[in-house]
């Protein structure tokens, strides 16, 4: 059933298929073959396999692994740690409650990053401090405890971080942007004010699960990139 409508990449997840006619999911959108997109959403890929659509798409019959999206969500979850890991040898994430404050008094930040298990009063300082001093808040998310962004920034555990080059922070939107149709990337006890700022998609898990082929030049996503998103 298709729509006509096109979403970018960093709106969609890329599946390839695998040996043994299984669906694979390519969140790198590198992997050879012909690609299946997919709106990057757990409804939409639960949908998707419940209506039969890769294999419409691929026009065969495929198989699909129990925990497809879990495994998808683990997948996402491991590029933004990485993502995290390439920032602080970059030089262009500043973590530490004083080290944070100090940084946001310097430049405008462009995205602020808190652990979801970090405690509320040290949070509610910074994200006041830049809302005071810069206008408006940046990009905001918190998908990981502080433990998991201590092992991605070589630290024993990280609450408070902030990006202040625009470029990485565009690249953490995008991929805690797919990350946020797999699970909450800030916590639903976040006030509304703050949570207007959170890294998800407006859209996110709506009804958007169509999943189209891709044009199966081999190039790894790379001629389908964009493509209509449809059943």
């Amino acid at each position: 059933m298709a729509t006509g409508e096109v979403f970018p990449e960093d709106r969609l997840v890329r599946f390839v298929l695998g040996p043994e006619d299984r669906i694979v999911p390519d969140v790198a959108a590198k992997l050879p073959g012909r690609g299946v997109w997919v709106c990057a959403s757990r409804d939409a890929v639960t949908r998707a396999i419940k209506r039969g659509g890769f294999a419409r798409s691929l026009k065969q019959p495929v198989q699909v692994a129990p925990g497809l999206a879990d495994q998808i969500e683990s997948l996402l979850a491991r590029r933004c740690l990485d993502l995290l890991g390439l920032m602080r040898r970059a030089g262009a994430i500043t973590t530490g409650f004083d080290q944070v404050e100090a940084a946001i008094r310097r430049a405008r930040p462009h995205a602020m990053i808190e652990a979801s298990d970090g405690a509320e009063d040290g949070r509610e300082k910074l994200f006041k401090l830049a809302l005071g001093l810069w206008g408006a808040l940046p990009h905001l998310s918190a998908a990981f405890t502080a433990s998991e962004m201590g092992v991605a920034l070589g630290r024993d555990h990280v609450v408070h971080a902030v990006v202040l080059d625009e470029r990485m922070a565009q690249r953490w939107a995008a991929e805690t942007g797919r990350l946020s149709g797999f699970r909450a990337i800030v916590p639903a006890s976040w006030p509304d004010s703050w949570r207007s700022s959170q890294g998800g998609r407006p859209d996110a898990g709506q009804d958007v699960d169509r999943a189209a082929p891709a044009s199966g030049d081999g190039e790894g996503g790379r001629e389908d990139r964009g493509r209509e998103d449809s059943e």
